[in-house]
């Protein structure tokens, strides 16, 4: 039997038994349908995870921070000698010796020096007063760690300073009011910010010293703790906390607080990782946070397609006893059909064709009706979520439910492939079925 002609002999069977085809469909138009919701749920939050993830901004990076001796495999880090860094209180520190190892790691392009501002501050703009993190980094140029400025420059110039985008949130006025208005964020960019740091000597007593940085960059929102730090040069950091703690630093000796490793792309971070934490230091990635929230939604989709699946299940048994009650009524009509010549392998074709159609049908049933419930989710969802915002803050998801292109496909094939095995036995009841004996069924 040539295929166009199962193809229209399977089409012209179905279409006899229209209403009893539909109910059986139904079922399997649910299944599906509860499939294609339930993934696209998963998916869509996996991508509203990811994108709003705090500080997930560049895959490429890792950050270093000096870690303990007992970490470390190394004998040269654990016996202080050569570019090691291993101190005698059990700290494996990030010395420039250990700093250059790290560089000569293969597929590290760049490594940036960071160090924080280790002493006591106050913001102030004219009446205004701020706070705000201070970071030291050897760049000249803030692009260099893949940050943008959204007003001015991102280079870095003695006397200067570039601060993150939220930093003019953080000014109070200490005199205000409580019938003033609310303060309107400040325009800082090309102004002068006066950092007064604060010490407190032996005998208690307070010291400050004030220095003057003029504001040349205001850094795009990046949703991390860019956000919220000002960025200098780092020999000037060094001096304020050399003046905090009233004696030089040794870098030797006592290393950086911490570095931002550079991976050549985002597929050898992992491996870099490894390999600093070999070092004995703790290296984190964002791109091992990203892994791990994908592995868990990926567990999601499953769980999510399997709870779609069972409601597949039960239209399985419902294609099967169709297909069963379809032979008993059509027992003539087999043994007919032998008589004229058809094989066993016909037959099987022509029952098992019915029960993939029907499976067929009603997967497209159920593609098209979980995409329009997915899409109304969607809407719903958003408009939900973006009234809670506006009350009580916070941003609002991008996405509840993202249906990607291979999911109807699966869904569709998926269904097929049940209605398939579905009427496997029946239809080998229909190919087995004696000529003589069906003709003189009753």
């Amino acid at each position: 039997m040539r295929f166009i002609d199962l193809v229209q002999l399977v089409g012209y069977n179905l279409g006899r038994r229209k209403g009893r085809v539909l109910l059986t469909a139904i079922g399997v138009v649910i299944g599906t349908a509860a499939v294609v919701v339930l993934v696209s749920l998963a998916v869509g939050l996996q991508k509203n995870a990811t994108q709003q993830l705090w500080g997930i901004n560049d895959l490429t990076s890792i950050e270093v921070y000096p870690g303990y001796s007992e970490m470390s495999v190394s004998p040269v880090k654990m016996g202080g000698g050569g570019g090691g860094g291993g101190g005698g209180d059990g700290m494996v520190y990030l010395t420039p010796d250990a700093i250059s190892e790290i560089e000569a790691l293969p597929d590290v392009k760049l490594v940036v020096r960071e160090d924080y501002l280790n002493s006591a501050m106050e913001l102030k703009y004219g009446k205004l007063v701020g706070y705000s993190g201070a970071i030291g980094v050897d760049v000249d140029d803030l692009s260099t760690m893949g940050l943008t400025a959204s007003e001015g420059s991102t280079e870095l110039t003695r006397g200067s300073v570039v601060i993150g985008a939220y930093i003019n949130q953080n000014f109070y006025d200490p005199n205000m009011r409580p019938n003033d208005p609310p303060l309107e964020p400040p325009q800082l960019i090309g102004e002068t910010l006066r950092f007064v740091l604060i010490k407190y000597t032996q005998d208690g007593q307070e010291v400050r010293k004030t220095f003057n940085m003029k504001v040349s960059g205001v850094l795009a929102e990046t949703r991390g703790s860019s956000d919220y730090n000002i960025y200098m040069r780092l020999d000037e950091l060094t001096g304020w906390n050399e003046w905090s703690r009233g004696t030089r630093i040794n870098r030797n000796k006592e290393g950086y607080n911490m570095i931002i490793v550079k991976a050549e792309s985002p597929d050898v971070v992992t491996g870099i990782a490894d390999q600093i934490t070999a070092m004995g230091f703790m290296a984190n990635t964002p791109q091992a946070v990203l892994e791990g929230i994908n592995s868990f939604f990926t567990v999601l989709q499953v769980v999510f397609g399997g709870v779609g699946a069972i409601a597949l299940l039960v239209a399985a048994i419902g294609i099967a006893n169709t297909m069963t009650m379809s032979i008993l009524e059509r027992t003539r009509e087999i043994g007919l059909m032998k008589a004229v010549g058809a094989t066993n392998r016909d037959v099987l074709s022509v029952f098992l064709g019915e029960a993939a159609g029907i499976g067929f049908i009603g997967g497209l049933g159920g593609v098209l009706v979980g995409w329009s419930l997915s899409a109304l989710l969607n809407l719903v969802g958003l408009s939900y979520f973006a009234g809670q915002v506006s009350e009580n803050g916070g941003l609002p998801p991008t996405m509840i439910t993202t249906t990607p292109i291979w999911l109807p496909i699966f869904g569709l094939f998926f269904a097929a492939v049940v209605g398939l095995i579905s009427g496997l036995y029946p239809a080998l009841r229909a190919a087995t079925m004696v000529p003589i004996t069906a003709l003189k069924y009753e």
